[in-house]
């Protein structure tokens, strides 16, 4: 029996064994945000320790940083301030890479590693983010872990895991119009549920799923961790390799070719060994909205609430939960359901080609009156190449507040908040109660272009009628 990536990879990158079960892991990437290293530096600098590798860690700021005025120090927001003053610090003190402020490079994290090359097939990457999981778009192994973990890769790099099991998720049937990667990953999570991939890692596979482009193939592995799984990746292929070439970090010449013929053999083998398996059609998909308070309460734009006598008993009390918080009742059209704010962005879904799919909705259309809309690019390469594009122009003529860089909204740790009990349709990636950073607001996941034909309706709207 052959073996699949995360064993491959798992199996590389191993430098012992703990017990029966679980093992010391190399970490071949370490990506640094300032919300989740200051702790970690200043274990460090009590223990009087160096960063182990330096060359292997890439710093940026993302989480907490301002979408609007990022360049106007100090921040009106102290913690923020101290924040950023903390990690510009702690990265030159420890020789570390920083894309900062000054840097064109600056971005959410989980944007900036991908774009620049950092992010390759068959490596273990870590970063004190629970998104870190995108990565595994690339045929690597990517884990988000806690501020003590990150503590432990810079001192060590190695981190002590329990080995994953692995499913296989096989994508198949005809993609329809208005059905995008989004929706692919809110269907999956729909139908195995938050707490399904507790314990494993999740191969996505098929011909929907490598029909993606790597962009597409980043959102479905980003929300892995919210289907319960530790991991997800998808095996490496000809798509992978043309999207890392020419990448300012990317193997270059020879080594490029030596590269990508290591990157094929990591891929799984045609006789892998699975420890489960799901199969998923697509053909008769509609485009997916999230109408509760966990990622898995989803379902197709055109399709009513559920009605809870004909639910499983272990979904009756989270679903009266969701129906207080959120306001709805049971059997209703989610269709149609008036939103206050809408938000394109975040790491699931603030690339460039999420900004071209919401703009060939609002291009000649305007945002409801009602509606506060904010279109935040993930990157400051993303944020420039939309706007030698022109999508700037498109999003702010349609009545978007074109933004600066930054994970914005999607967690509100900075000034980007919902207020009191605004509904908000967002491409972010998750709706827990809170999250968008008022304990009543109301969150509704759905893809970019979803959301822009949200904010030009007023209200949940099927954007298969706008494109």
């Amino acid at each position: 029996m052959g073996k699949n990536l995360f064993n491959k990879v798992w199996d590389l990158h191993k430098v012992a064994a703990l017990s029966e079960t679980r093992d010391q892991l190399f970490i071949g990437l370490h990506l640094v945000h300032e919300v989740t290293s200051p702790q970690a530096f200043q274990a460090l600098r009590e223990r009087d320790l160096k960063v182990k590798y330096p060359e292997r860690t890439v710093a940026t700021v993302d989480h907490i940083v301002p979408t609007q005025g990022q360049l106007i120090r100090p921040y009106q927001d102290d913690l923020a301030e101290q924040m950023l003053q903390a990690i510009e610090t702690n990265t030159t003190d420890f020789g570390l890479r920083f894309f900062g402020l000054d840097s064109d490079s600056q971005g959410i994290v989980h944007i900036i590693g991908p774009e620049n090359g950092f992010t390759q097939p068959g490596i273990t990457i870590a970063c004190g983010d629970s998104h870190t999981s995108t990565h595994g778009a690339f045929g690597a192994i990517a884990f988000g872990i806690g501020t003590s973990q990150v503590r432990d890769v810079l001192a060590t790099q190695t981190l002590a895991f329990e080995r994953l099991k692995v499913r296989k998720i096989t994508v198949t049937g005809d993609r329809g119009k208005g059905i995008f990667a989004k929706d692919l990953i809110l269907k999956i999570i729909a139908e195995l549920g938050v707490m399904g991939g507790l314990g494993y890692a999740y191969e996505f596979g098929g011909p929907v799923i490598h029909g993606l482009s790597m962009e597409e193939r980043m959102t479905v592995c980003n929300m892995s961790i919210e289907g319960g799984a530790r991991a997800g990746y998808v095996n490496p292929d000809q798509v992978t390799f043309d999207y890392l070439k020419d990448r300012p970090f990317s193997p270059k010449g020879d080594r490029y070719d030596e590269a990508v013929a290591h990157w094929k053999s990591m891929a799984s083998d045609t006789d892998a060994e699975y420890d489960d398996v799901y199969d998923l059609d697509v053909s008769a998909m509609s485009p997916m909205v999230t109408w509760g308070i966990t990622p898995g309460q989803g379902i197709g734009v055109d399709e009513n609430m559920p009605v809870i006598a004909d639910l499983d008993e272990t979904e009756v009390e989270i679903t009266k939960k969701a129906y207080e918080h959120m306001g709805f009742e049971e059997g209703q059209k989610i269709e149609g359901q008036k939103i206050d704010v809408a938000f394109i962005g975040s790491c699931t879904n603030g690339r460039i080609s999420d900004f071209r799919a919401a703009a060939e909705v609002v291009k000649g259309r305007k945002v409801a009156s009602h509606v506060k809309a904010l279109a935040v690019p993930g990157s400051r390469k993303v944020k420039e190449q939309a706007e030698t594009e022109g999508l700037d122009r498109i999003f702010s003529e349609a009545g978007f507040e074109w933004r600066e860089a930054g994970c914005s909204m999607c967690l509100a740790m900075n000034p980007d908040k919902l207020t009191g009990r605004q509904l908000s349709a967002s491409s972010s990636n998750r709706n827990f109660i809170g999250r968008q950073g008022t304990p009543n607001g109301r969150t509704m996941l759905m893809s970019p272009a979803m959301v822009a034909a949200a904010a030009v309706e007023g209200a949940v709207a099927d954007v298969r009628n706008f494109i």
